[in-house]
């Protein structure tokens, strides 16, 4: 088999780099080890920064979002007898979609199925070769069992942090960087419409809460628990109740409904340096991680691939080096910021049990709350800054 980019792991990064660049005139062939049901089903984030819908209505596969997307102008910010509305258009001039990454997923797949370039799942054994030299290949077992060879111009690594590429990448040096939090999101799925018109993330004694959804029938919720809480610990009962004490507020009442779906996760940070070895890029969760309380991880996926197939058609285009030399400092520049951002959204509202930490997290939602220069710094992080080429 031979092709111009072999992209290892078939998630939202490397579905639109395969689209990006064969909008460009590049082949490539997507590697994937699940299988389509249950790519198709992984629950995952479900924000979509400006520069992320325009990336993929560009790209032709928007049609859907900009049906069945919920734009929103701002997020509410709670604490107990308080809830604060940011005007995200009104402070930056932009907003974000709720559109669910699973929906932005399944739009990829089909465009990729409706022919498109290949789409392998269900594929095993997955190892990159020679990624130093000019003629890299991946070596994999397809789907019936048979050994096969993908001869490649570039190999792409977008299989994510339990993936084949990045220790590859790690293998020739580097560094990376990693917190992890002590905390964890006790996330649900709900068949019931959403209790406000927008995202609302809640400061509580109790722990944080968020208030999402996926749809105008869908809602998504979270509670903060501890890491090493088990999930058969929370009855719905039990969840709708934490909920409700977390979101109270007087005139306002949190609908409940059928629990569909309910998961722990774990929250880190993780960052690794360089995003490249030789003619190996790493893109999305193989290069960094962030917790999903500042919306980044999807989004940062998006914002490399967009550089990545840009350097890329440069690079076997017209033979300039240029772009994809730079690349992972261009990425990285983005990823600090996110990461940052990410942080700094935890840091200000999960409860550690610690009493000073609790007036200091109040001190900063209430100057958010009340300053239009602190409001303005969310807002324009939260919706995306703009993406430097």
């Amino acid at each position: 088999m031979r092709t111009q980019v072999g992209i290892i792991g078939a998630g939202p990064a490397g579905l639109l780099l395969s689209r990006l660049l064969q909008l460009r005139g590049i082949d490539t062939v997507v590697l994937e080890n699940r299988s389509r049901e249950y790519v198709e089903a992984r629950i995952r984030a479900g924000i979509l920064e400006e520069h992320t819908v325009r990336t993929l209505v560009d790209a032709g596969v928007g049609d859907r979002l900009q049906r069945e997307g919920l734009p929103h102008d701002g997020i509410h910010l709670q604490h107990p007898g308080v809830r604060h509305h940011l005007d995200f258009p009104g402070l930056c001039g932009r907003k974000v979609w709720v559109y669910g990454q699973t929906e932005v997923t399944k739009d990829l797949i089909r465009a990729q199925l409706d022919g498109g370039p290949p789409l392998l799942f269900g594929v095993s054994d997955v190892s990159p070769e020679d990624v130093d030299g000019d003629a890299p290949r991946i070596r994999f077992t397809d789907a019936d069992g048979t050994p096969q060879a993908l001869e490649c111009d570039v190999v792409a690594g977008t299989d994510g942090f339990h993936g084949v590429s990045r220790p590859v990448v790690a293998g020739a040096g580097g560094r990376t960087w990693e917190r992890t939090y002590p905390y964890a999101w006790l996330g649900i799925l709900a068949d019931v419409a959403p209790s406000a018109d927008e995202l609302v993330y809640a400061w509580h004694p109790d722990g944080f809460a968020l208030l999402s959804m996926r749809s105008p029938t869908v809602s998504r919720l979270y509670l903060q628990v501890d890491p090493a809480e088990e999930i058969g610990n929370w009855s719905d009962d039990r969840i709708w109740d934490g909920l409700a004490t977390r979101f109270a507020l007087d005139g306002w009442e949190l609908r409940t409904g059928p629990v569909t779906e309910k998961s722990i996760l774990p929250m880190r940070s993780f960052v690794s340096a360089p995003m490249r070895r030789g003619r190996l890029f790493l893109a999305g969760d193989a290069a960094h991680i962030v917790p999903p309380t500042g919306a980044k991880g999807l989004n940062l996926a998006v914002a490399d691939v967009t550089l990545l197939a840009e350097a890329l058609a440069r690079l076997l285009h017209e033979g300039q080096p240029d772009l994809v030399d730079s690349y992972s400092d261009r990425a990285l520049a983005r990823v600090w910021r996110c990461t940052h951002f990410s942080w700094w959204m935890t840091s200000m509202l999960h409860r550690s049990g610690d009493d000073f930490d609790a007036e200091l997290q109040l001190s900063q939602l209430r100057r958010v709350c009340s300053s239009e220069a602190a409001a303005r710094e969310l807002a324009e992080n939260y919706t995306g800054l703009p993406l430097d080429r």
